[in-house]
């Protein structure tokens, strides 16, 4: 998923959701024609593309369409200690992985000439693998950091740590980004949030349920812990202090279906009108302490939040937000300490709030920490996708999207609840979505990141410094429609809907999602919904508040406007229905935006797959017709297990819904998934068909 490169706040770009699985075919035979599957090449999984060896012929397709599909898998596939949760997508991010290492090998073992990229990607990971050094320096390298923040012995001097606080990796309740204005997309904003706990959600420190108050004592303990590698003394009083400190900020932060809410957080202010609206703070010296001199305007995404955090800094004891600070300052560099440090970090992250018991190797966490986005993804994706990508598939992709696109104009021309007059806006948006497929077209030129070999922690201070400044410096200039918000390895997906783009890395262009080889069914009901999800996002109960152009602002009438609320309020009181874990339930109004994506992904997928067949009869593949094949890749898209730890934690930080209601809660809404698969009354996942809700 696609974040602001700094703060975790609610951005306006939408993804897909996470999980995956293959290797990609270089045959360029064409997504097409009859639905015959090529007889001169093979699927990579199964006959046609579905793997039905994977199936639980128990259990009825009508009962629980998800075990129906992946039943078999569910029950013998055994979670990797080193993993969460697992699937499909994490098939795919393994390959991803082993892929991008290679590379890294490959590099090492040519020495490449010093102030290359080749050089930084291979040093930036051989400093990383010399665990040794890393032990031997401890908490060393954060000495002087921490001094500095124990030093701290003013209000102005706290302002002052603040505003340094996502440059120096310590912490604050204010985050700031620097993204496209949502009223003028082609011009930079400052964007203003709010966050800094280090729970998931809010609900972990406000909600008594045995589970959360569990989780933190184990995170007092931990904090406790951290704080004693640096020798602070007194750290079980000052975990305590930590612990009560962000629940001053949980108590204030919003409800996370209303962070999401493009309304609400959409609150633009000149620079003036917001020193008077929240005056209790020195802003000058925060923003100034931030390396940021001229504001012109900014957005202030949870505007009634502001004023009581900001008391918080004038009324909680300095020593408290000494502690506060100096701990999340060790905890977010623990990955570039020792072993010991980052062993802790991993306990309380992955083993308390996940249920993982074991780190993933060392190379592992190698690869992602050099291959990520705001690290050197993109040089890595450049040598990527000249080895592992076949152009044919480029083309291959732009041919769906074209089908796609036709099947929402045709869905669009053909709805009863909505007027001419928003369907012409309508029109003009999906005819302005613009498409971007594998790599960019213009790659980030990381040059000026510095790397050795000998120092971890001061090549991973280089890039978040790199990334620091290409942030700030992109006030007042115009933004850059051709950049990425993944890499083109990232088994993943997104929509942008400030620049109106859909975005489709080489990662995901794999099976189950797509296969050249595969029957057309089976690329339809994978890729073609992903397709249909992203372009269902300009259309969703938040992406569908900007126009063509990527601007905010409501284009629909009011009655077109009820008409789709009516639709999405009967979907997210579906999915309030579902209950992973005994006692915690899917948050229907969080993953909203989410589950239209998929319904109406799926449905526009299915309209193309039908238009691709020229009013011809799908044909019967090993005993199963073209509608049931389409819908079963969708299922065998979602193959996933969690650990339930990591399962209650998504359901309060994720607006994904879990895999098995990506399946079930869509499917159950499709007329043709019934007669496909003759679902009847009495089967647990029917639905009457006023019940239905089919949007697009």
């Amino acid at each position: 998923m696609i974040f602001p490169r700094n703060f975790p706040a609610f951005p306006i770009i939408f993804c897909f959701a996470l999980s995956a699985c293959s290797e990609p075919a270089t045959n360029s035979t064409p997504l097409g024609g009859t639905g015959d599957v090529p007889s001169l090449i093979k699927p990579e999984l199964g006959n046609f593309g579905i793997d039905l060896s994977q199936q639980d012929p128990n259990t009825k397709p009508g009962d629980d369409f998800f075990r129906f599909a992946n039943g078999k898998w569910l029950d013998e596939f055994e979670l990797p200690a080193d993993r969460s949760n697992y699937g499909s997508f994490s098939v795919l991010g393994d390959r991803s992985d082993e892929r991008v290492n290679t590379i890294i090998e490959e590099l090492s073992a040519a020495e490449p000439a010093a102030g290359t990229i080749e050089q930084k990607i291979s040093d930036y990971y051989l400093s990383y693998m010399n665990t040794e050094l890393l032990d031997e320096r401890g908490i060393g390298p954060l000495r002087e950091s921490l001094a500095k923040l124990a030093a701290i012995d003013s209000r102005e001097a706290l302002v002052e740590a603040l505003g340094r606080s996502q440059l120096e990796a310590t912490a604050s309740p204010f985050g700031w980004y620097v993204g496209a204005d949502r009223r003028d997309p082609d011009r930079h904003q400052l964007v203003l949030s709010l966050g800094g706990i280090g729970l998931p959600d809010r609900d972990y420190y406000l909600l008594d349920t045995e589970q959360y108050v569990n989780v933190r004592s184990e995170y007092v303990a931990h904090i406790e812990r951290m704080l004693g590698f640096a020798g602070i003394e007194n750290a079980a009083e000052k975990a305590q202090a930590v612990l009560a400190l962000e629940t001053a900020f949980a108590e204030n932060l919003w409800p996370r279906a209303d962070r999401r809410n493009r309304d609400l957080t959409f609150n633009p202010m000149t620079y003036a009108e917001f020193k008077a609206a929240y005056p209790a703070m020195d802003w000058d010296a925060y923003w100034a302490a931030a390396g940021i001199t001229e504001i012109e305007d900014l957005n202030v995404s949870f505007p009634s939040a502001m004023a009581p955090i900001i008391a918080l800094v004038d009324s909680v004891p300095l020593d408290d937000w000494i502690s506060y600070m100096s701990y999340q300052h060790i905890s977010n560099l623990a990955s570039v300490l020792s072993q010991e440090i980052d062993n802790e970090n991993f306990h309380f992250y992955s083993t308390v709030l996940n249920g993982v018991p074991e780190q993933r190797q060392r190379w592992e966490r190698g690869v992602e920490r050099v291959g990520s986005l705001n690290s050197l993804g993109e040089a890595v994706g450049q040598i990527y996708v000249q080895k592992h990508f076949p152009e044919s598939a480029k083309q291959q992709m732009q041919g769906l999207v074209e089908n796609l696109r036709t099947a929402l104009a045709n869905s669009i021309a053909s709805l009863d609840w909505m007027g001419e007059e928003t369907k012409k806006e309508a029109r003009l948006k999906l005819e302005s979505f613009r498409p971007k497929i594998a790599y960019p077209d213009e790659w980030r030129d990381l040059s000026a990141i510095e790397i050795s070999r000998d120092d971890l922690f001061a090549n991973a201070r280089s890039v978040r410094e790199f990334n620091y400044a290409d942030e700030i410096s992109r006030l007042g200039k115009p933004t850059n429609r051709e950049e990425w918000g993944m890499t083109p390895q990232t088994v993943n997906a997104y929509y942008n809907s400030s620049f109106n783009e859909i975005v489709f890395p080489a990662g995901i262009l794999q099976p189950p999602f797509f296969d050249p080889a595969a029957d057309m069914a089976v690329n339809y009901g994978g890729i073609g919904a992903v397709i249909g999800h992203e372009m269902g996002h300009g259309f969703d109960d938040q992406g569908s508040k900007s126009d063509s152009l990527g601007v905010q602002r409501n284009w629909w009438t009011d009655d077109d406007r009820a008409n789709f609320e009516k639709l999405t309020t009967a979907l997210a009181a579906q999915y309030d229905q579902f209950e992973p874990v005994p006692g915690y339930f899917v948050d229907g109004n969080f993953t909203l935006g989410e589950n239209i994506g998929d319904v109406g992904g799926l449905s526009l997928a299915y309209r193309a797959y039908k238009l691709s067949l020229g009013g011809e009869e799908a044909p019967v593949i090993d005993g199963l017709t073209g509608d049931q094949r389409f819908f079963l890749s969708w299922a065998q898209v979602w193959q996933r297990k969690y650990r339930e730890d990591a399962l209650i934690q998504r359901l309060t930080s994720d607006p994904h819904s879990p895999s098995e209601f990506r399946v079930n809660g869509v499917v159950r809404n499709f007329d043709e998934w019934y007669e496909a698969f003759d679902v009847q009354p009495e089967d647990a996942l029917y639905l009457a068909p006023e019940d239905r809700v089919r949007i697009w």
